[in-house]
């Protein structure tokens, strides 16, 4: 099923939109949840969450196209169960990815760039700015949470220009959020 008639089941709130978004995307939110939480039982809580926020919140959204939405849905999740989990205990490959992120922006957790369209739009555009194996690798590291040598081992390249290429990423998100006006 394609994901417009996806939505539309969620917009007629017919409960064959669960089941049908969890054919298309469960594996794809376990996979986010398992890359931030490294638990394949605390996946299935956040996939099963995830199903919750769709219900709840299309309508009054109705996002085209729906995987980034479900993809975001689930990391953000994930974050939060991340982030309940820290208080006893902090380390792992997420907690890194979000220290890295804390140069460019105050609350890398993602609930600041849930809510605000402005930085949202901005980090749309500096995506778009890069060339396509650096957003690929951006995207690898700061969404999906790979690990540098993961990346390195699947791009063909060292770790160490993986390394360096994230650093200089880093900095030009810097600079273009402050171009933006965000003084993070």
């Amino acid at each position: 099923m394609d994901d417009k008639s996806i939505v539309e089941l969620f917009l007629a709130r017919a409960e064959t939109a669960i089941v049908e978004a969890a054919k298309k995307y469960g594996r794809y939110c376990r996979y986010i949840a398992m890359r931030v939480l490294g638990n394949e039982q605390d996946a299935e809580e956040v996939e099963n969450d995830t199903y919750v926020k769709l219900w709840n919140s299309i309508p009054p959204k109705k996002p085209e196209p729906l995987k980034p939405y479900v993809g975001a849905v689930a990391r953000n999740i994930a974050l939060n169960r991340l982030d309940e989990r820290g208080a006893q205990k902090r380390g792992g490959e997420a907690w890194l990815v979000l220290e890295e992120l804390s140069e460019c922006l105050s609350d890398p957790s993602g609930s600041e760039l849930g809510e605000s369209f402005a930085l949202r739009e901005a980090l749309n555009s500096f995506l778009a700015s890069l060339d396509e194996k650096t957003r690929i690798i951006f995207m690898q590291r700061y969404f999906y949470t790979c690990s540098v040598r993961e990346i390195a081992a699947a791009r063909g390249l060292k770790e160490s220009a993986v390394t360096m290429l994230l650093f200089r990423t880093r900095q030009k998100l810097k600079e273009h959020l402050h171009k933006e006006g965000f003084d993070l």
